[in-house]
């Protein structure tokens, strides 16, 4: 019998994923139906699995210098949050706040917020 993956384990397997540029091992922590938040806009940027794996493949992993460094976490129930330091998306490092929602060891929701 396989132990079931815990919030704080589901996000860490994304985010050594992303850091590797793995998509397959990237998308596949996530449900077929996860949906991106970008607030303030309360509608969702991406919806579903497939989206996200096309945004990533093709905005993100493409990337050779992105890299996520993890500041701080906090884990309360089904919810992470990362404080995390963003390196070679932009010019200037940036740092960004990001909440998943875990629902049976796969990330169904994520809201994004930069810093100001």
């Amino acid at each position: 019998m396989t132990t079931p993956v815990t919030p704080e384990q589901a996000v860490q397997q994304q985010l050594d994923a992303y850091n590797a540029h793995d998509i397959e091992r990237f998308i596949a922590v996530y449900d077929e139906n996860v949906r991106i938040y970008r607030p303030p806009a309360a509608e969702p940027s991406m919806v579903g699995r497939a989206a996200v794996r096309h945004f990533h493949a093709t905005q993100r992993f493409t990337l050779p210098r992105l890299h996520a460094e993890l500041l701080q976490r906090i884990v309360a129930g089904n919810k992470v949050v990362d404080h995390e330091r963003v390196t070679g998306l932009t010019e200037n490092a940036f740092e960004v706040a990001v909440v998943y929602e875990v629902q049976q060891g796969k990330i169904t929701a994520v809201w994004y917020f930069p810093a100001a």
